[in-house]
């Protein structure tokens, strides 16, 4: 598959804009007017915009992506493009979202990316690929949310679930007339490796498209365990989810946040915790060590042998979580591996105490590691995020980092004053 050369964008045929069974021309016209009244007069998108539409539309204007003219960056050559795709453990599924999602009138584009959300394979119906190439949908190109605003793929690698958007929902004008639908790709121990995105017309708006692209990722991930040469580890996600995702070789299963608090400080305590050491870490107020161990008891049940009979209460077998994934890279010094794999706070919604320990150190460490990066990428995609959003000290790190007169420069210098005056 050759790569193309980004060509630069011009204004958004409007014409070609679709007329689509539930997004028609009334409710495209609806969600352009808030989109209107969002960007320019900084109102708030309204009733009538999707929520997961309108807080990705908020996360793209408070890192100032350009609405008019979208610029996803290519800054690979070649053969750069070529190592990283050789290297990156989605290689070995391409044959099958060939195979699965690509049609020579098809009706859309597919592309794989990685987890950063740079596009590594573009490929798909021959008549759409020339007009995606003029709004820099290109192999090398970076689609993430904070460098092409509201798209389906960038989406969602941001919430870390499969999205469709459609038409004027999406950030930038210049892509107003397509529609895509992407979801994560996950590798054998449940970290997200890259997402899976279908870009098109009307073929590409049908709830048929979503359905398609996720069940590609499931015989992608299928892909993946077959040919991974290590066996499939037990692994707990507790970033950016109210509750939490435990990863086992026989599947997925939902916790709830009690439940996942628990597996979260056994996982952090390997040697284990009494009845009180674990009460006093779920709670500050009064939780009876009996409420704990009827906690306990429902958890067994869900998780069977990996939780000990015995107390102290233990793991039997060593459990992996997100957060060890994020701490792995920043402790080797891989600051923008572990912004990549920071999907969000550590349980946002828990008060348990140990939950917050954990919660804030993580935090603190990624931020100090991106600040002293003094990189002006991985800093402005901090600024972007919540944390980041009243950061003082991030916005001046990027004031001073980002070249002068560049549109982060300018960025960071209006957020700086806005902030100089809420504070003053």
């Amino acid at each position: 598959m050759s790569r193309h050369a980004r060509i630069p964008s011009g204004g958004a045929d409007r014409s070609a804009e679709p007329a689509l069974s539930g997004f028609g021309p009334s409710t495209v016209g609806r969600v352009r007017a808030a989109h209107e009244r969002f960007v320019v007069a900084g109102g708030e998108p309204g009733g009538g915009v999707r929520q997961v539409v309108a807080e990705s539309w908020q996360r793209s204007r408070r890192v100032g992506v350009d609405p008019e003219l979208p610029t996803p960056p290519v800054d690979l050559s070649d053969p750069e493009l070529n190592r990283l795709r050789t290297a990156h453990p989605i290689s070995g599924a391409v044959p099958a979202v060939r195979r699965l999602l690509v049609e020579p009138a098809s009706g859309w584009v597919a592309a794989l990316s990685d987890e950063t959300g740079r596009l590594l394979w573009v490929e798909g119906d021959p008549a759409l690929r020339r007009p995606l190439e003029r709004v820099g949908f290109v192999e090398g190109a970076a689609w993430r949310e904070d460098a092409a605003g509201t798209n389906a793929l960038g989406t969602a690698l941001a919430t870390r679930r499969p999205v469709q958007v459609l038409s004027t929902e999406h950030w930038a004008r210049v892509v107003h007339p397509w529609n895509c639908a992407a979801a994560p790709v996950r590798d054998p121990s449940g970290r997200v490796v890259g997402v899976l995105d279908v870009t098109g017309r009307d073929e590409a708006a049908s709830w048929m498209a979503l359905a398609l692209v996720r069940a590609t990722v499931a015989a992608v991930e299928a892909t993946l365990a077959s040919t991974a040469t290590q066996p499939p580890t037990t692994r707990l996600e507790v970033l950016g989810t109210h509750g939490g995702t435990l990863h086992t070789p026989q599947g997925r299963r939902r916790l709830t946040c009690r439940h996942a608090e628990i597996l979260l400080l056994l996982a952090e305590h390997p040697a284990g915790l009494t009845g009180d050491e674990l009460t006093v870490l779920l709670s500050e107020a009064e939780l009876s060590e009996v409420t704990v161990r009827a906690e306990i008891s429902r958890l067994r049940r869900l998780v069977g042998p990996m939780l000990s009979e015995s107390r102290p209460y233990r793991l039997t077998s060593q459990l992996h979580t997100d957060v060890d994934h994020v701490r792995d890279a920043l402790a080797v010094e891989d600051v923008a591996g572990a912004l990549a794999a920071y999907a969000g706070p550590v349980l946002p919604r828990s008060m348990a105490p140990g939950v917050e320990r954990v919660r804030d150190a993580l935090v603190g460490w990624l931020r100090a590691s991106v600040l002293a990066s003094r990189d002006v990428d991985l800093v402005g995609r901090w600024t972007a995020g919540d944390h980041g959003a009243d950061d003082w000290e991030a916005w001046q790190a990027l004031a001073q980092a980002a070249p002068i007169g560049s549109a982060a420069h300018l960025r960071a210098h209006t957020r700086l004053a806005q902030l100089d005056r809420t504070l003053g």
